[in-house]
């Protein structure tokens, strides 16, 4: 079971980085494009903003069991295969841009309005104010919003053992459920909630250092 669970921990690990890593990067840039585009925002674009507000709540839409189904082509496209740990990366990070996309909008637009004319005031441009104030205000909210994104993936990379994503959730699932392992599926189920558990506190932690 050690030697089971241990190679197991490493691909839900593998998994959740690297998809939140690759959420954030493509995600950050819907967020800010929705951010300047809004009504209250530096670069008012209703039209735009409402095409891009609306792909976000689609792709937030769908659950992730049926994404995992419908992105197969993509997924094999992309990486060669739609099964393994590295296949499931791809619907796991698809999952992930909206959700970062909206919740970094959120924290964007957040920033004290005050500040902002402030720095109007002061001659800033458009990209210094978006750098300088509007990141830099949101930073502790934005990281906070990334540590919520890595609980989630949590999650579904349990789903995304069903179709041989491999990690933890493929465990519970495999050994747990389909052979009646009973010791399986709780040592599991411990697993999650302990990593769980630590990237909350390591994340409530930068957040509390950064505020």
């Amino acid at each position: 079971m050690i030697e089971v669970l241990l190679k197991a921990s490493q691909q839900t690990l593998y998994m959740v980085f690297v998809s939140t890593f690759l959420g954030i990067l493509f995600g950050i840039i819907p967020a800010i494009i929705l951010t300047l585009t809004a009504p209250d925002g530096l670069r008012p674009n209703k039209l735009v903003y409402e095409i891009l507000s609306f792909i976000v709540n689609v792709f937030r839409s769908f659950p992730f069991i049926i994404l995992l189904v419908i992105l197969i082509p993509f997924t094999r496209a992309i990486v060669g295969k739609f099964i393994g740990t590295t296949a499931a990366i791809v619907p796991l990070t698809v999952s992930a841009i909206p959700y970062i996309a909206r919740v970094f909008e959120t924290s964007l637009r957040e920033t004290d309005p005050g500040v902002i004319e402030a720095a109007k005031s002061f001659g800033a441009s458009d990209s210094q104010i978006l750098y300088r104030v509007y990141l830099k205000e949101s930073l502790p909210r934005m990281i906070n919003g990334s540590v919520l994104l890595l609980i989630s993936l949590v999650g579904y990379s349990a789903m995304a053992g069903t179709i041989g994503g491999g990690g933890i959730g493929d465990v519970a699932i495999r050994y747990g459920f389909q052979q009646y392992r009973t010791d399986y599926m709780v040592v599991s189920s411990i697993l999650l909630i302990i990593f769980v558990q630590i990237v909350q506190m390591v994340g409530n932690y930068i957040v509390k250092k950064m505020s």
